[in-house]
């Protein structure tokens, strides 16, 4: 066998990457649950053009579904995240952790505040603030979802060994 490619010879060579402590079967479960915040708040963006176009109340009612389920599901994600983030070191020394973790506590934040004033006002709020925090939560998720892609495919968090 080629010594490049004998299982000793990768693993005592191989610098071992960031792992995930929060995981099943040695499956990490935060990138199993961050898809469905990020689906939520973005229908919820794409629910408040739906309802400026048509003016149909049945969206802005969607909207406020959605930011509920995006923040409940953002909860589970978020201590998913923690518990990687504070259970392996490498991770906490990198930067793109620090802005991935802080973009999305932000964007948690707005989309909270956007549904409780929605929930408190109705449907008028998606016409002056509601799209405005939408549209912010969206843009922030772009920044962040792209912090967290460098983390697995340049830093390899996650990424197993061998």
């Amino acid at each position: 066998m080629d010594t490049r490619t004998d299982r000793s010879t990768l693993e005592a060579t191989t610098i071992h990457n960031p792992h995930s402590t929060g995981q099943i079967a040695g499956h990490p479960i935060h990138p199993m649950l961050i898809p469905f915040p990020i689906a939520f708040f973005v229908a919820t963006f794409a629910c408040d053009i739906a309802f400026l176009r048509t003016g149909n109340a049945d969206w802005a009612m969607a909207t406020e579904w959605l930011l509920g389920a995006g923040l409940v599901m953002a909860a589970l994600a978020a201590v998913a995240g923690l518990i990687d983030f504070f259970g392996e070191k490498k991770i906490r020394n990198l930067n793109d952790a620090w802005w991935h973790a802080g973009g999305n506590v932000t964007a948690v934040l707005i989309a909270a505040y956007n549904f409780t004033i929605r929930y408190q006002n109705g449907a008028a709020v998606v016409n002056s603030m509601g799209m405005i925090l939408s549209t912010l939560v969206v843009l922030i998720l772009l920044f962040t979802g792209w912090k967290g892609w460098e983390m697995v495919y340049r830093h390899r968090v996650g990424i197993a060994d061998y």
